[in-house]
């Protein structure tokens, strides 16, 4: 009994390390978990990602630890493990955090203890995520329909496009041939339906347009993923010659800040309230709204700037209301115009409100003012 008090105690040091403190897989906060079999300390989350690799795992304060087991804990650690299978992690592969869905987290834990894809040794063939081109079948939404159809998608990194075919006889030519520059891809189980449910977002024309996919195999849904944001970021070295990795990595890909249903009504407020699906992208200071959630085109979209160019958010209580059946407002003003939205709760407004005033505190980029001028010349 003493040994164990002992033990747990060292351990528990242990956690009080810098490098020990945060999951060493996923990034959150006290891990109270570790695996014997590698030397480092995880959440419970990611503990029972390793318990399905047969990584032998126990609880720091629940289960009893051995001696020699406390030493090799002492002699390794979330640094050592990191230098060993982090060694020569790409700098656009995506490294997920602890609220980061499943399907990336499982996939990142196993590439690299698994499969040892990052050691620094040469892969042949190369990884495929790592090959510049990619093909292969997803099972793609249809634009006006709910069923998923099996399409085949290329993504060529040196034509900087992602092409998919409607039909499996590619004679007839493609469908869509996508241009990367204005690509984002995220992932999204809930909305698809799918636990490996990825959202393809892209600029056509004046609008943007959504594709939704999946694949039954974690491994490839996650590997089409990491081949899109190696295209991107090839891309973005190329536009951006003299950019550096702390700068052009965020740009990759990016996932929404906020998302959910409200109710907008028209410019003159005086119009009927109507249920809208809004989609916040912070990163490109654009709120979307949609008939619905699954929709391929959006509606509308709102530019967010600055509250010092004219653009403000705060609680309203709408002065005619028609048709809305929720009560909670928000008042969002644009130099051209006001905007009036309606949450279902609270917790939703507020939630609304937070996301927005981010957006808004933060300074505009130079090409910023470009998608402003744009955004306003369509309205």
């Amino acid at each position: 009994m003493a040994n164990h008090e002992r033990n747990r105690k060292i351990l528990l040091e242990l956690l009080k390390q810098p490098c020990n403190s945060r999951c060493a897989d996923c990034n959150a906060p006290d891990p109270d978990w570790a695996s014997y079999k590698l030397g480092v300390f995880v959440c419970l989350n990611c503990s029972g990602i390793h318990r399905s690799l047969s990584s032998r795992v126990k609880s720091i304060k629940l289960d009893y630890w051995e001696d020699e087991l406390v030493e090799f804990m002492k002699s390794t650690g979330n640094a050592s493990a990191r230098a060993l299978y982090e060694k020569a992690v790409p700098p656009y592969y995506y490294q997920p955090q602890h609220n980061d869905h499943a399907v990336l987290r499982e996939q990142w834990i196993r590439a690299k203890y698994e499969r040892a894809e990052f050691t620094g040794e040469t892969k042949y063939p190369p990884l495929d995520y790592a090959k510049g081109f990619h093909e292969g079948f997803l099972w793609k939404k249809g634009k006006e329909k709910t069923q998923f159809l099996k399409r085949k998608f290329v993504l060529s990194e040196q034509e900087f496009t992602l092409t998919y075919y409607n039909k499996e006889n590619e004679s007839k030519g493609p469908k869509a041939v996508i241009p990367i520059k204005d690509m984002n891809a995220t992932f999204q189980p809930e909305k698809i339906g799918h636990p490996h449910g990825l959202q393809i977002t892209y600029q056509d024309t004046n609008h943007i347009r959504n594709l939704y996919i999946y694949h039954e195999n974690a491994e490839e849904i996650v590997t089409w993923f990491n081949a899109i944001r190696a295209a991107r970021y090839a891309y973005l070295k190329t536009a951006y010659p003299t950019g550096n990795d702390e700068d052009l990595i965020p740009m990759i890909t990016s996932k929404y800040l906020k998302e959910g249903y409200m109710e907008k009504t028209g410019p003159l407020q005086k119009e009927p309230f109507k249920k809208r699906w809004f989609v916040l992208d912070s990163n490109n200071r654009k709120l979307f709204y949609f008939k619905g959630q699954m929709d391929a085109k959006e509606l509308g979209v709102i530019f967010i700037g600055t509250n010092s160019n004219g653009y403000t958010v705060t609680e309203c209580v709408p002065k005619h209301t028609r048709g809305n059946k929720w009560k909670c407002g928000i008042l969002m003003g644009t130099p051209e115009r006001q905007f009036v939205f309606m949450c279902e709760q609270e917790r939703e407004r507020r939630e609304w409100l937070q996301a927005l005033k981010e957006v808004l505190s933060r300074p505009m980029a130079p090409q910023d003012y470009g998608v402003e001028a744009n955004i306003m010349s369509q309205q």
